[in-house]
């Protein structure tokens, strides 16, 4: 499953570096032939989601490297600081770019507005070409949403994979970005004025300036350390309280590591009638049961720590408030 799920990513991130790069050319050759400040704004879009895709096949590259002496968890963050960057590259080229032919128009810097025709074939075959992109990474975002259970938006907020959301959100904002240029192009042309123009280039760097928002808070949240998606986590809980040998989960803590990659670590009260090897075999189940159950788990830790520990409950305490008391009252 995982390589099918890694060569659909890779999929669609070269049909959407192959459908960007003939485009911004297009939109570059339209630019100069229409003078349009809009069309312009879409050219150097589309040069920067072709830069994106670059450092998304990076991101699946260098993600997917082993584990080594200096990085025992693997590389699997790799995909979300490359990630990070195509949001940074959004903003900081696409975004400002827009703005600066947007205010250039306005102020009436721009050039003249000729052939419009040879602008709107140009929007339509692009239109066309994003479109199979875009329908490439919703089909993925829609296949990995049903295989987890989730809606397709509730997927959206809680993947760990930051590469076909990216393309996606790339994809949509260029399609929209495309109706912008459309209605720049046509409000030129009916009143000889810029203006319009002007609007739509800056209604993409704003366009831009969301998506890259949005990708940035997804990538800054899995690059600080997200725990496992809450039925995991409730599971895993379940699972380790409801083991003979342990009377009580005094600790559960996870993070991705990578995505579709959870470092688990418990901190486990075990029935004290057990003995040291008896112990030993209940973590070595419970570890193999973690790992079938949820295949995304990637490492597991198992501690035995008494409950009524004073430093470790106030530690547990601060970290997660009064209501998940480690202790309870008849055995405190």
């Amino acid at each position: 499953m995982a390589k099918v799920k890694k060569q659909q990513g890779l999929l669609t991130v070269l049909l959407a570096l192959a459908a960007n790069l003939g485009i911004a050319l297009a939109k570059t050759v339209a630019a100069l032939m229409t003078g349009s400040a809009s069309m312009a704004a879409e050219a150097g879009h589309s040069f920067v989601d072709s830069v994106n895709e670059l450092l998304l096949l990076t991101a699946l590259r260098r993600s997917e490297r082993p584990a080594d002496s200096r990085h025992p968890f693997g590389h699997g963050t790799e995909r979300y600081f490359w990630s990070l960057l195509v949001a940074v590259c959004i903003f900081g080229m696409g975004a400002l770019f827009a703005f600066l032919q947007g205010f250039g128009a306005l102020l009436g810097k721009g050039a003249e507005e000729a052939s419009p025709l040879v602008g709107y074939i140009v929007l339509a075959i692009s239109a066309v070409l994003e479109s199979v992109s875009w329908r490439q990474a919703f089909r993925e975002t829609r296949q990995h949403a049903r295989e987890r259970g989730e809606g397709f938006l509730e997927f959206l907020r809680a993947t760990d994979d930051p590469t076909a959301k990216s393309v996606l959100f790339e994809d949509s904002a260029a399609l929209l970005g495309i109706a912008f240029a459309a209605l720049g192009l046509l409000t030129h042309q009916l009143t000889g004025s810029a203006v319009g123009d002007g609007v739509a280039s800056l209604l993409i760097g704003l366009m831009l300036s969301l998506v890259a928002f949005l990708l940035g808070r997804t990538n800054r949240e899995l690059l600080v350390g997200r725990q496992a998606r809450p039925e995991v986590l409730e599971g895993m809980r379940r699972m380790l309280t409801d083991a003979p040998e342990v009377e009580e989960l005094v600790d559960l803590l996870t993070m991705n590591v990578g995505t579709d990659q959870i470092l688990v670590c418990a901190r486990l009260d075990f029935d004290d009638s057990l003995g040291a090897a008896d112990v030993e075999r209940a973590c070595a189940r419970l570890d193999g049961e973690l790992h079938e159950t949820y295949r995304e788990v990637y490492e597991v830790f198992l501690e035995p720590v008494p409950r009524d520990d004073s430093g470790l409950r106030e530690r547990v305490l601060a970290r997660y408030g009064r209501q998940h008391e480690v202790v309870s009252d008849e055995t405190g």
